[in-house]
C-alpha cells in the first residue's frame, strides 16, 4: 500500500525524550538519557528524529523534562532544518502544567498534558516514539498496515530471545496479529525457549482513541500513567483493535537491529557495535542517513609513522575516530573516538568510548571504559586494567565496563 504525501501530513510525531536515565548513570548526571552522546558525533535522539525525517514525517514535537538544556541546545543547534513557513518543525514541548501543577509523570502523562496541542494541530494519527533507542526504521510500512487495518492502535514490535524477556514489554498476539495480552517484564519465562514479542515503543494512534484513553487513564488513581502497562493494556481489555506490526530486516536471513539503551553494559555494547567490519547498524548507509548537529571541526589526525621517532607511531584500527581527534604518536584499536579528542605518544586505548575533548596523556592505558567529556588521562595512568582499583574511585558495570564522569580529575 502506498502512502499518498497528503496522509503523511495529517500526523503528529511527538518523541518522549523525558527520561531520568538512572541506570545510565554517571553519564546522565548533567543531561538527559536522549542527549547522551553516541557513536562519536551523535546523540542517541538522533536515530528517532533521522527516522522521523526519513520517512516523510515532518511535524515532530520533542517532549523533554530531566535536565533538559543540553537537549534542547542539540535539537536548535542540529534540527532546526525544516520550514516552519510549511508547517514542518523539530520542536520541543516542555512541561507546561496546563493540565494540573506536576511535570510529566510517565508515558502516557507525558502525551495528556499536551492534548492541547493535538487540539491546535488537529492531526488524524498520532505517532509516538522513545528517544533513547538506537535503530533505523521506515515508519511508512508501519502507517501503510495501520490505515489498511482500521486499527485503532499499530504498535511496532520485534522478535527477541527469551532470556532477554525480562527487559521488555512482551506482547501475546493472535493469529490475525491483535494483540490480546501485555507482560510488562517477565521473568518466568523459560530462557531456552522460543524467542518472544517485544514492544518497542513505537505506538501509531488514531487521534479520537488516544484523546479518549488517555483522558480515562488520567482520571483512574492506580494508574502509573504508564503506554506499556496501562494505555494499551486497558484498550485491548475495551475491546478495541491493537494490532502488532513486525519489524523486520531489509536483509534477508538478518536479525532486524534495534537497541534499548537502558543500561551503560547496553550503552557500551551499542557502541561497539558500530566498529564491526559488517556492522548490523550501518552508519554509511546514505539511502537512510543519521544527521546531528555540525561539528566544526578539521578531519581526524593521525601523527608520527616510526622512524626517526622511534616506535611513536599514531594509528586507529578497527575504530571510529570523530573530526578533530589527533592520535598523536598512540594506538588506538576497537574504540569509538569523539570530537577533539588528543591521544598522545604510546598511550594505549583499546575497547573504549571517548567523549568530546577527553585527553589521553603519555603512556596511559584505557581498556573497557567509557570517559565522558572532558576528561584529561594523567600520562601513565591505567584505566580499565585492575576493575578492582577502578572500582574504588569509578563505576565498574556488570560487564567489567569502568565509566568515567563528565569533567572527573584524575
Amino acid at each position: 500500500m502506498t502512502i499518498d504525501p497528503s496522509t503523511l501530513r495529517e500526523i503528529v510525531t511527538m518523541v518522549l525524550a523525558g527520561g531520568r536515565g538512572e541506570r545510565l548513570y554517571p553519564l546522565t548526571r548533567d543531561r538527559s538519557k536522549p542527549a547522551v552522546p553516541f557513536g562519536g558525533t551523535y546523540r542517541i535522539i538522533d536515530f528517532t528524529l533521522s527516522n522521523c525525517i526519513n520517512s516523510g514525517l515532518r511535524r515532530v514535537y520533542v517532549l523533554p523534562q530531566y535536565k533538559s538544556q543540553s537537549l534542547t541546545r542539540h535539537l536548535r543547534d542540529g534540527w532546526n532544518i525544516l520550514s516552519s513557513e510549511l508547517g514542518e518543525h523539530v520542536s520541543a514541548l516542555p512541561p507546561q502544567l496546563r493540565v494540573g501543577s506536576h511535570w510529566y509523570l510517565g508515558t502516557a502523562d507525558a502525551i495528556f498534558q499536551n492534548i492541547y496541542t493535538l487540539a491546535e494541530d488537529r492531526p488524524r494519527y498520532v505517532l509516538v516514539l522513545s528517544g533513547d533507542h538506537v535503530y533505523r526504521m521506515d515508519y511508512r510500512p508501519m502507517i501503510a498496515a495501520h490505515l489498511a487495518r482500521g486499527a485503532d492502535v499499530t504498535l511496532a514490535v520485534i522478535p527477541v530471545p527469551a532470556r532477554e524477556a525480562s527487559r521488555f514489554g512482551v506482547v501475546e498476539t493472535a493469529d490475525d496479529g491483535c494483540i490480546v495480552r501485555f507482560r510488562e517484564k517477565p521473568d518466568d519465562l523459560d530462557p531456552d525457549g522460543p524467542d518472544v514479542v517485544a514492544n518497542m515503543g513505537v505506538y501509531l494512534f488514531t487521534t479520537d482513541v488516544l484523546v479518549e484513553a488517555l483522558s480515562r487513564d488520567a482520571r483512574a488513581d492506580d494508574s502509573r500513567h504508564d503506554f506499556g502497562h496501562d494505555v494499551l493494556p486497558g484498550l485491548v481489555k475495551a475491546g478495541r483493535t491493537v494490532q502488532a506490526w513486525t519489524f523486520r530486516s531489509d536483509e534477508p536471513d538478518r536479525r532486524p537491529y534495534w537497541r534499548d539503551i537502558g543500561t551503560l553494559d547496553a550503552y557500551y555494547e551499542a557502541n561497539m557495535d558500530l566498529i564491526a567490519v559488517s556492522p548490523q547498524f550501518n552508519l554509511y548507509d546514505r539511502t537512510h542517513p543519521v544527521r546531528s548537529a555540525r561539528i566544526l571541526a578539521p578531519p581526524a589526525k593521525f601523527v608520527f609513522s616510526g622512524g626517526d621517532e622511534g616506535d611513536r607511531i599514531g594509528e586507529a584500527h578497527d575504530s571510529l575516530v570523530s573530526p578533530g581527534a589527533i592520535v598523536s604518536g598512540g594506538r588506538v584499536t576497537r574504540s569509538v573516538i569523539g570530537p577533539w579528542c588528543r591521544v598522545n605518544s604510546w598511550a594505549e586505548v583499546s575497547d573504549s568510548i571517548l567523549m568530546d575533548e577527553v585527553v589521553v596523556g603519555r603512556r596511559a592505558i584505557v581498556r573497557r571504559a567509557i570517559v565522558d567529556k572532558g576528561v584529561v588521562i594523567p600520562p601513565g595512568f591505567r584505566l580499565g586494567v585492575d576493575p578492582e582499583q577502578d572500582r574504588r574511585r569509578f563505576i565498574v558495570t556488570e560487564g567489567g565496563v569502568t565509566v568515567v564522569p563528565r569533567h572527573e580529575h584524575l
